[in-house]
């Protein structure tokens, strides 16, 4: 396995090395452009040793195969698979982190902290999920079909808030798995309070996933695209 490599290409090529970058912290959606090497350095891990991780990651079953998807199979996956289990699960998640704060918080401080950021999370990722479907993936849609000329300019305007944004909740996912000790469960932890980590840490890794698939897929090939039409 070669330091050399993108992680974005790694994950691309065997999705199961996500869940190991979520793991160690190595940041493979927002600068997933980096090296494996760059990233271990800037994670502050030893590069062998994340091999070693990697080495060992279990299998997973892709049935998206996202990497080979046209860019309107991409933008479909990523309304179905992401923006509905985001729009399900976070008012859950919500009422979930509010329960376990108010019956926990007192031996678990850290639990109104876990609150907030998932209201914080929500509010973020609601108004961007909007933003993809009313103004972004149509304006997509219909550069594929040929029209070129936006009120908004290139195509390449909207991607970089949507890249922005991206990085915004990306620091609140890490704020959330460093409150949470990277997801890990107190002894005294009640079934809702074991119930909401296990969903937390799901929620992570979709999201990491949903902005792979947005940042490091779908976004490079759209400004591939203009650039041809242009």
């Amino acid at each position: 396995m070669a330091n050399a490599n993108k992680v974005s290409d790694m994950v691309a090529e065997n999705p199961a090395y996500a869940r190991v970058f979520d793991r160690l912290g190595v940041d493979y959606c927002c600068h997933g452009d980096q090296t494996l090497d760059h990233a271990c350095i800037t994670a502050g891990l030893d590069p062998d040793a994340v091999i070693a991780a990697l080495e060992t990651a279990d299998p997973v079953v892709d049935d998206h195969e996202c990497a080979n998807m046209s860019v309107t199979g991409l933008i479909e996956h990523i309304l179905c698979a992401h923006h509905i289990y985001l729009r399900r699960e976070l008012p859950e998640l919500i009422q979930l982190a509010d329960k376990v704060a108010r019956a926990h918080s007192e031996r678990h401080p850290e639990l109104d902290r876990v609150r907030t950021l998932v209201f914080e999370i929500e509010q973020d990722l609601e108004p961007h999920m909007l933003k993809e479907e009313r103004v972004l993936f149509p304006a997509i849609n219909q550069l594929i079909q040929g029209h070129c000329e936006f009120p908004f300019g290139s195509i390449r305007n909207p991607i970089a808030m949507m890249g922005l944004e991206h990085e915004r909740v990306g620091l609140l996912l890490a704020d959330l798995r460093a409150t949470t000790n990277d997801y890990s469960v107190p002894d005294d932890a009640c079934p809702s309070y074991r119930d909401l980590v296990e969903r937390l840490a799901n929620l992570e890794h979709d999201t990491h996933m949903h902005v792979f698939e947005e940042n490091q897929l779908l976004f490079p090939r759209v400004i591939e695209i203009e650039r041809h039409a242009s």
